[in-house]
């Protein structure tokens, strides 16, 4: 990475930050690693190194992201949890945004940083970011709702040592019916497994934790230290006093933490893996992880374990937004129960309302732009892109019933939503099951919704675009478990004029950047991706054909069997001797 422009002004003499062009240079390339110390892997680095930079800015400032795809492969950037209102092309999903970046093609992201808090940078294409193409995104406040000493970023990720190519292969595969997705080989903070963090006493530290993962939650801990939850997903909360906090991938918790007054002692950090989401736990994975805390790094005293991993009783949904918001009733709501099944392609699936998502021809946002008067139409997104048109301004409410025994993080893009409700089971309506948060309840860009549990969300339609909501385990994401967010999109042709870079990404990798999901014109969606569907209960013109078969097939086989038991095999003896006798 080359810092080409002064990336953050600080006017020393007046007390304020001057807004700044912020510009990185990133050559995705790739290169090898191990930073577990088991495996040595070729991974997928910025500028022949990894790990990708951390990105650091301030709040007003423009990012700007040079992108040189030296892969041999398809790329393309998602800078998370930014909102990119005006800017939605710069958003990054592939098949929803933009088009991929073909090898050895160039492309620009370049946006106003709108927000500020904890965020992250990784590839929104196929599961490459767990090969290693991702980086924390710290963006200042300009004025900061808290004080402290120290800003200290600890990523938490999984580990695997095959390829995310290799990993789908094998998870999205028929001899896989149960969906048993991969486990990780290992896991870490920061970015190697012997990394630390010193403390000096008496000072206040900033911690932004930040789960990276492809996979895997975090339990996080501090032996000895409380923690005090200050943001959530890049809302500032109050602060709340914890001694553990939990990370499904991709969200972020910032906490404060105070250094203790003496240097006798060290003490462990924890980020417990949450063994809950595998299928089976191999004997070599260390589930309970640590790394040191040093007040004293020529002492080898470590004060006890304090660490309660998945015994933690923090609970994100009772956290408190320092700015108020009240939640408003819903216009629109939009129910989205999920679960795994075996579909027609003999693949166990993730999916939406019985059906997986599978990306269009065109992407949405392009087909919404390109469409006229039809991108009004949630039929011009195809038959499996599990599209729904939004009115500009409505309250949106999302009910995400969770069918599978198993925890799912979701995320949406292009907004925070309200966490307004949960409860047990499914929701059907009846508001006695909900346990309700509506008077400031917290907000965030993902969430995690439990085993067999429903969560309500709500957020305005005020950023018109198309939006991802996806789950953010990687796995199930490329089997199909996501929808997009239409939204308003008579608005989004008034205000929104896609580049002409973003054009030219599209033709060089052979892709087209307008028409409906089947690259077609209106209605037309012949040819749009389609057919993978749940095995249908009832039978098919085939089965019929085949169950026909079988009755014709049985039916000539018992008349065999009554045929031939008709035959007495002795009286058939006693002829045959007897014709041989009177031969003689």
């Amino acid at each position: 990475m080359r810092l080409l422009a002064s990336c953050i002004l600080i006017a020393a003499s007046t007390g304020f930050a001057q807004a700044a062009r912020v510009v990185y240079d990133w050559n995705i390339t790739y290169t090898t690693a191990n930073p577990d110390n088991l495996f040595e892997r070729q991974v997928v680095g910025v500028n022949g190194k990894w790990p990708p930079p951390t990105i650091e800015a301030t709040q007003g400032d423009t990012l700007v992201i040079n992108v040189d795809n030296q892969l041999d492969t398809f790329t393309a950037l998602h800078t998370h949890g930014m909102f990119q209102n005006g800017t939605a092309w710069m958003d990054g999903p592939v098949g929803v945004t933009q088009c991929p970046i073909p090898a050895g093609q160039k492309l620009t992201y370049e946006f106003t940083l709108q927000q500020h808090g904890s965020y992250w940078i990784h590839s929104h294409y196929m599961g490459q970011y767990m090969d290693g193409l991702r980086a924390p995104v710290v963006i200042h406040a300009k004025n900061e709702t808290y004080k402290y000493d120290y800003d200290v970023t600890i990523p938490l990720q999984d580990w695997y040592h095959a390829s995310s190519n290799e990993g789908l292969k094998v998870f999205l595969s028929e001899w896989n019916p149960t969906g048993a997705e991969p486990v990780p080989q290992s896991g870490f903070m920061f970015n190697n497994v012997n990394d630390s963090l010193s403390f000096v006493p008496g000072k206040t530290y900033r911690l932004r934790l930040i789960n990276m993962s492809g996979f895997s939650m975090f339990y996080f801990s501090i032996d000895g230290h409380e923690l005090e939850v200050i943001e959530i997903d890049g809302i500032d909360t109050q602060r709340t006093p914890v001694q553990s906090v939990y990370l499904t991938a991709a969200q972020r918790v910032s906490v404060l933490v105070t250094a203790k007054n003496t240097t006798d002692t060290n003490y462990y950090m924890h980020a417990d893996l949450n063994t809950d989401m595998y299928d089976t736990i191999p004997d070599d994975l260390i589930l309970n992880i640590t790394a040191p805390l040093w007040y004293n790094n020529q002492s080898a005293n470590f004060a006890a374990s304090e660490d309660v991993g998945m015994g933690s009783t923090f609970d994100d949904m009772t956290l408190v937004p320092v700015d108020i918001q009240s939640a408003a009733p819903f216009d629109k709501q939009v129910n989205l129960t999920f679960d795994f099944q075996v579909t027609t392609d003999g693949i166990n699936r993730g999916m939406f309302n019985e059906i997986p998502y599978l990306s269009p021809k065109v992407p949405s946002l392009y087909t919404m732009l390109s469409e006229g008067n039809d991108s009004l139409s949630e039929e011009v997104y195809g038959p499996q892109t599990m599209a729904f048109v939004l009115n500009h301004l409505d309250m949106i409410e999302i009910i995400v019933n969770n069918l599978d025994a198993g925890h799912h993080p979701f995320h949406l893009h292009g907004h925070v939503f309200q966490m307004v409700g949960r409860g047990e089971g499914v929701y059907d309506g009846n508001t006695s099951k909900v346990e309700w948060f509506l008077d400031n309840p917290a907000r965030r860009d993902t969430i995690l919704v439990p085993a067999e549990t429903f969560v309500l969300i709500r957020f305005r339609a005020d950023n018109p675009g198309a939006w991802f909501f996806h789950c953010h385990i990687e796995w199930h994401l490329e089997s199909g478990l996501a929808a997009v967010m239409i939204e308003a999109p008579d608005v989004a042709q008034q205000r929104l004029t896609l580049p002409q870079a973003f054009k030219d990404v599209c033709t060089a990798g052979g892709n087209l950047y307008k028409g409906n999901a089947a690259a077609k014109s209106g209605l037309d969606l012949s040819g749009a991706p389609s057919g993978i569907t749940l095995i249908p209960d009832a039978f098919t013109a085939k089965g019929k054909g085949a169950m026909a078969g079988c009755i014709i097939a049985a039916l000539l086989g018992i008349a065999a069997i009554v045929t031939y038991s008709r035959i007495d095999p002795l009286k058939e003896g006693r002829t045959i001797a007897i014709a041989k006798s009177e031969k003689l």
